[in-house]
């Protein structure tokens, strides 16, 4: 009989719809609960799925090339999904306009601590001068983080980590940070979490509202840009 479940397991690992099936299962459970919890951040949808699917290669001894292989559609998804973000974006145009001097000021002192932070940090616990510069950009969304981090001789596996990390503690944290601090405009609350959490903050601020969610989504776009030009100089300073 186990010889049997193998046989079958081993044939529906080849095909691709398996691995997509159990992302979009994994996710859409992940949702459920996180809705169940009355939207409870610790309850994240993203750090729960992750944890779902990496138990699953884990217990079939899968490589996740193979698990990628089989749901990078979701993969492609991403492109679209960021260029929707206009959409909410424009709608605040007229808000955007008035606040572009506000709005530069706080993306580069939060860019700027976002990496100096990080590389503080881990420079006082003893990392290495790799693992400092993988660390460095874990604030940009990861294609990019990953892209800086190999060009200034990090590990881009690394910065994937450091970006996951980052992004699912922001969504968590954010909400009860703020209400701590009094701070209540949406579209500073938005701004913030776009640029420390990117993608999943972003995401976690569509869900709160659509003005937080285009404010997010600036942020994400623009400190994308600023880390990319500020870690080379920071870390040359530092």
């Amino acid at each position: 009989m186990k010889h049997e479940f193998f046989q079958i397991w081993v044939f529906l690992a080849q095909s691709p719809l398996l691995w997509l099936t159990l992302t979009v299962l994994a996710y859409l459970g992940a949702l459920w609960l996180y809705r169940r919890s009355g939207l409870n951040p610790l309850v994240n949808p993203v750090l729960i799925s992750v944890a779902l699917i990496v138990t699953v290669l884990l217990l079939t001894r899968t490589p996740y090339p193979q698990y990628f292989d089989g749901a990078k559609f979701v993969h492609f998804l991403i492109g679209p999904a960021t260029v929707a973000l206009a959409i909410p974006l424009y709608n605040q145009w007229e808000r955007l306009k008035r606040m572009g001097p506000a709005i530069g000021i706080a993306l580069l002192a939060g860019s700027t601590t976002a990496i100096v932070s990080a590389v503080g940090i881990a420079w006082l616990l003893g990392a290495t001068p790799e693992t400092l510069r993988s660390l460095a950009p874990k604030s940009a969304t990861m294609p990019i983080a990953m892209g800086v981090a190999e060009r200034i001789g990090g590990l881009p596996s690394l910065a994937a980590v450091a970006v996951a990390v980052t992004g699912i503690a922001g969504a968590i944290m954010a909400r009860a940070l703020f209400n701590v601090l009094g701070v209540k405009d949406l579209s500073v609350r938005g701004f913030a979490v776009g640029i420390t959490s990117h993608a999943i903050g972003t995401a976690r601020a569509l869900q709160v509202h659509e003005q937080a969610g285009a404010f997010a989504a600036l942020a994400m776009a623009l400190n994308g840009i600023a880390t990319a030009l500020l870690v080379p100089l920071l870390l040359a300073l530092l």
